[in-house]
């Protein structure tokens, strides 16, 4: 018998593709008598549109269509709160916002089209920060509101009564700032209107169904006469899954020309364009006794959403609260205000406002182990929430691997050994530091539902399509998908071709988000699979004259069970034809759909919001120059509990990637906005982590075999990028006794503080 794909480094499904060239995304598509799309920004952060004159770029040879506000419907648009339109329309509330359009022939007679357009605004006062659009008589920044996009108030136990059992109270404030997405294939649509009037769309997406729901509301269309497709697509870490424009503006032009439209985001037009992670100031106050253990939790929040909130409602009430379950807390009070501000929409990012939090709890932690003369490890481990335990939230957890991931990546990094070398000198000193986290798998939050559907077809050769509403953003669902399918049906994952998902074609999904796409749609494969299989058993017995029961299913052909040699009943190939050739018969083909017990959390925010959760810890090592300020991580050992690894070799690369990303956040990547507009809308002055920049990375797997994952398994695509700040800010305390609670961990910050403990030691 063959051997089973769960669980073995299998490469991913679409690999050859990608390497070769023969990937097509959005960017690649040609269709006849196609136009290129360009987009008109308001360099303004807030300003009045007194008139618009596209006449000159009207009569520029080449160009098809010049759209203004006005030639978009009236509807809004929005996550949480419909508030944008497609293009400005009399008022634009950030530099960069989109206000013309153009669609020409070439791009380079759209980028000239551009320069023909005059716009006259009349600048208006602006507000760049929360305090100031919070403040009392601050001016709303859309019409008929104040600026509080979202608040979050809740309060378990008694918070006071915690304090008051404390042996040490420490209270702090830590800012966190915004990361562009970083994917390496920008925003990119391209739409066509067929000969049905039916509008197709092919984008670079997180969600076909989620986009085409945005299209439909935007455009004021029903979903029906909408098709979207999803492209191969080059990364999406959040920023493709609904708060873009790019889809809409593609498909804005081709319904008012009528030809193919394509609209591919360069670098600067996509820094302007995408959305970056929220920013957010959190006040954190932690109540422990002597020993370690949390009584006591009181958070406080200010987040800045920019001009519109899109997803950040969400992303800041995972700041708010989902660190409180990875711990048995009794006690615990938040409040969380997202402020509307005349800067660049924030909105989705990997983690999902569990960085930022996590980042404030981890280093809170640090310092107060420090205080007490604990090791952290030790508290994290007196706190830490056990499998069956029930969290403060209504959390129910499974599985929990947080132990084990402390003991690896602690033992990889030698920490007992390495920890505390406060008499080193030189310039450069060495420190580690070590943070905990914890995530979901799949969030029952958006909707009253979290589920998937899978369809498995059985083509008459004996090879299965599977076709499934989720997307592949280079994570590896069309892999797992595969190694599922493949497991059932116990044939080669060659095999299997799964289909990029497309609303016309594809079961309706909620798309790549929540590290949910596993766990939903996992178990959905395999119920599908499981139904093909009994099918082929049922007709197997009924064609051989053998009782089902002494048939069983194995390298791809239907066998007796009892037989020594395994004597083959049926291949696959013909049980798959001889179900067509039959009276009634039809081509094999089955559905499944799985939904989770999980429970939408009720207006006191308490429910089982997922099926499982999963967990990590990381420890670093760095060298701080003391001369120079400047932070290096020498050693990382990231340690991942995904229940089960389907695919240990696409796990280490999304928990290596996921690393990175988080020492760029730590270290380097800062968007520098000034007067609400952003200044380093670039890779040459937005500093991303090379790969020079960041030590041999390496990473650990723990299989805590969640009873409610598809085989033991969970989520293993976000969880690792959570610890990674606060490991390297303790790591650099441990080094040279400062404490930065204000990202990223510059070299000025680090010259400052060194010069700040001077002064304070010689005081």
């Amino acid at each position: 018998m063959s051997e089973s794909p769960i669980g073995r480094d299998t490469p991913q499904v679409n690999a050859r593709a990608k390497v070769t060239g023969r990937a097509q995304y959005a960017g690649d598509i040609q269709l006849p008598g196609m136009l290129h799309a360009k987009v008109l920004r308001s360099p303004h952060p807030h300003a009045r549109i007194r008139r618009i004159d596209t006449r000159a770029a009207r009569a520029l040879p080449g160009v098809k269509a010049v759209l203004t506000g006005a030639d978009a419907p009236d509807a809004l648009w929005g996550v949480h709160h419909k508030e944008r339109r497609i293009l400005a329309r009399e008022v634009v509330r950030f530099a960069g916002e989109e206000v013309v359009a153009v669609a020409a022939t070439s791009d380079e007679i759209a980028r000239d089209a551009l320069e023909l357009v005059t716009i006259d605004y009349e600048p208006l006062p602006a507000l760049f920060t929360p305090e100031a659009a919070l403040a009392e008589g601050a001016t709303g920044i859309h019409p008929g509101r104040n600026n509080v996009a979202h608040e979050i108030a809740f309060e378990r136990g008694s918070v006071e009564a915690g304090f008051a059992q404390a042996d040490l109270i420490h209270e702090a404030t830590y800012t966190t700032h915004a990361q562009y997405p970083g994917y390496l294939e920008p925003m990119a649509t391209v739409a066509q209107v067929d000969g049905h009037g039916r509008l197709q769309v092919w984008a670079s997406t997180q969600s076909v169904f989620l986009a085409r729901m945005r299209l439909a509301a935007a455009l004021e269309l029903p979903v029906s006469r909408i098709r979207v497709m999803q492209t191969t697509t080059g990364g999406g870490f959040g920023g493709k899954i609904v708060e873009d424009a790019n889809s809409l503006i593609a498909a804005l032009l081709a319904l008012k020309t009528g030809q193919p439209v394509r609209l591919v985001n360069n670098r600067l037009e996509d820094f302007l364009g995408a959305c970056s992670s929220l920013p957010e100031r959190l006040t954190l106050k932690l109540g422990m006794t002597r020993e370690g253990r949390i009584v006591a939790k009181e958070v406080t929040i200010l987040a800045d959403c920019g001009a519109y909130c899109g997803l950040t409602n969400e992303v800041m009430h995972v700041s708010a609260m989902r660190s409180d379950n990875m711990h048995r807390l009794e006690n615990v009070r938040s409040h969380a205000v997202l402020s509307y501000t005349h800067t660049p929409p924030h909105g989705a990012f990997r983690g999902f406002g569990g960085t930022q939090m996590l980042f404030a709890l981890n280093s809170h932690i640090d310092t107060m182990a420090e205080k007490l003369g604990l090791d952290p490890v030790a508290i994290h481990r007196l706190n830490a929430i056990q499998a069956g335990d029930t969290s403060i939230h209504g959390w129910e957890v499974g599985s929990t691997g947080l132990m084990e991931c402390l003991d690896q990546c602690t033992e990889a990094i030698h920490w007992a050994e390495k920890r505390g070398r406060r008499d080193q000198a030189g310039r450069r000193r060495r420190g580690v530091g070590l943070a905990a986290a914890m995530h979901v798998s799949g969030n029952r939050t958006i909707g009253n539902w979290d589920g998937s559907t899978v369809v498995v077809k059985l083509n008459e050769d004996g090879r299965a399509l599977v076709h499934s509403g989720e997307c592949d953003m280079g994570q590896g669902a069309m892999t797992m998908l595969s190694q599922v399918i493949a497991h059932e049906l116990t044939l080669p994952i060659e095999h299997i071709q799964v289909v990029p998902p497309d609303t016309d074609t594809s079961p309706f999904a909620i798309g790549t988000l929540a590290s949910r796409v596993t766990m939903s749609g996992g178990h959905a494969a395999i119920l599908a699979a499981r139904k093909a299989k009994a099918q082929l058993l049922a007709l197997a017995a009924e064609l051989s004259g053998h009782a089902e029961e002494t048939l069983t299913l194995i390298d791809g052909a239907v066998r007796l069970r009892d037989a020594d040699n395994g004597e083959i009943v049926a291949d696959l190939a013909t049980l798959a034809r001889q179900h067509i050739w039959r009276h009634g018969g039809e081509g094999l083909q089955v559905s499944a759909t799985w939904d989770p017990q999980t429970r939408m959390h009720d207006d006191d925010l308490y429910g089982n919001i997922a099926s499982a959760y999963s967990f990590a810890a990381q420890a670093v090592e760095v060298e701080v120059d003391t001369e120079t300020g400047r932070v290096e991580v020498v050693e990382s050992f990231v340690s991942d509990d995904c229940g089960k690894a389907f695919n240990p070799l696409a796990i280490h690369g999304q928990t290596n990637g996921a690393t990175v990303q988080a020492i760029g956040w730590a270290l380097y990547e800062q968007l520098q906005v000034e007067e609400g507009r952003i200044m380093n809308g670039n890779f040459a002055d937005y500093t991303l982590a090379t790969a020079d920049a960041v030590p041999m990375l390496a990473s650990g797997i723990v299989e805590s075999n969640d009873p409610k994952g598809p085989y033991g398994a969970k989520g293993a695509s976000e969880t690792a990028i959570l610890p990674g700040a606060a490991a390297i800010a303790n790591a650099v305390h441990d080094a040279v006794g400062v404490r930065i609670t204000d990202l990223p961990i510059t070299p000025e910050k680090v010259l400052a503080a060194l010069r700040a403990k001077e002064d304070a030691d010689h005081a």
